[in-house]
């Protein structure tokens, strides 16, 4: 289950780097997840400050431990927020089974099955990807990045690992490194965090 590829969003026919830019870094206890605002249609910004990463089930019993960002079609990613929400409640919390049902219905669903988007998930313990091809990935060295500018901040968050702790300076780092390349993602950037 380790490690992390692009290549599971490109086999299930999604367009996997398209629009937006999403990172994750967990660091000891502390996990943060940072997404930038830019939604785009073509070569035309519909939106700058869109909200694509938050926190699920603050309504529920897990209030809001667990954090989620997307990369994808909008409709598409509140859906699959609220079919994770439904799968974290029926778990008691726990964030891998929940992930790892959401992947098989989202692989196996006949409508889910068309919903374009790919997500990353973290609450205290885990940082996951999930994707349409039912795949739940936990990556190797604790940072994980999707969207159009997805390698970029991979890329520059496995460069700062090496000299910086804090996830929340790697994880904005990183994004504007990848808004500084990537015509997709601009530097309006939302952040959530989950310690213990």
């Amino acid at each position: 289950m380790h490690g992390y590829s692009q290549h599971s969003a490109s086999a299930h026919g999604l367009t996997p780097w398209h629009g937006t830019t999403i990172i994750g870094v967990k660091r000891g206890d502390r996990t943060v997840i940072a997404g930038d605002g830019q939604v785009s249609m073509g070569n035309t910004v519909m939106k700058p400050n869109a909200r694509k990463v938050r926190r699920l089930g603050e309504g529920g019993p897990e209030k809001g431990k667990v954090i989620a960002g997307f990369a994808g079609a909008t409709a598409d990613a509140f859906t699959l927020f609220e079919r994770l929400e439904r799968k974290l409640e029926q778990y008691r919390g726990q964030l891998m089974r929940a992930a790892v049902e959401l992947a098989k219905d989202w692989r196996t669903d006949k409508y889910l099955r068309n919903l374009e988007a790919l997500m990353i998930v973290a609450d205290k313990d885990v940082l996951l990807v999930i994707t349409g091809n039912g795949d739940v990935l936990e990556p190797e060295g604790g940072i994980a990045a999707i969207g159009s500018g997805g390698n970029y901040a991979l890329s520059a968050a496995k460069a700062l690992a090496d000299y910086e702790d804090d996830p929340e300076k790697i994880a904005r780092k990183a994004m504007k490194v990848a808004a500084d390349i990537c015509v997709f993602t601009n530097d309006n950037v939302t952040v959530e965090t989950v310690t213990p």
